[in-house]
């Protein structure tokens, strides 16, 4: 299985948002703390909060928090939210594909148990177990301009 760079980067803003859960983050201090594109990650973040996992706040001092707590959280939630569950043409409208075996082939369904298998592991996993105190600490806020000071 393959995750797409729109959702690694996804679950790199929970992570960080998870790590500073006391406070609001914004979506340049992300950007800068991963060296990732603000304009790609706005993209991601709308899609986070579309999906409920992310909640906005508007106005001065405003920024990004989690919507629900991190415990609450599943990584196959977010993978289900934001990846394709098609993984081969004939997974989708079967009228559609133009496979020459399709009525005789068990690959989707074998594709289909593998994807099944791969998220049911994922639902097992939540946010905050990912962010580990050591994580945590690496995304604070706070250490990160410190780090960034010393440089």
């Amino acid at each position: 299985m393959y995750l797409t760079q729109y959702t690694d980067y996804a679950l790199r803003v929970l992570m960080y948002a998870a790590a500073n859960d006391k406070d609001l983050v914004n979506i340049g201090t992300i950007a800068e703390a991963y060296g990732i594109s603000k304009s790609h990650l706005m993209k991601v973040v709308t899609a986070l909060v579309k999906g409920g996992f992310l909640q906005g706040v508007r106005g001065k001092g405003g920024g990004l928090r989690l919507a629900r707590s991190a415990e609450d959280i599943t990584i196959g939630e977010v993978v289900r939210c934001l990846e394709p569950h098609q993984l081969v043409e004939c997974m989708g409208e079967r009228d559609q594909c133009n496979c020459l075996v399709l009525p005789h082939c068990r690959l989707a369904g074998v594709l289909d148990g593998a994807y099944r298998s791969f998220i049911r592991h994922l639902d097992g996993v939540t946010l905050a177990e990912i962010v580990n105190p050591a994580v945590r600490q690496m995304l604070q806020e706070e250490p990160l301009v410190q780090m960034k000071k010393v440089d």
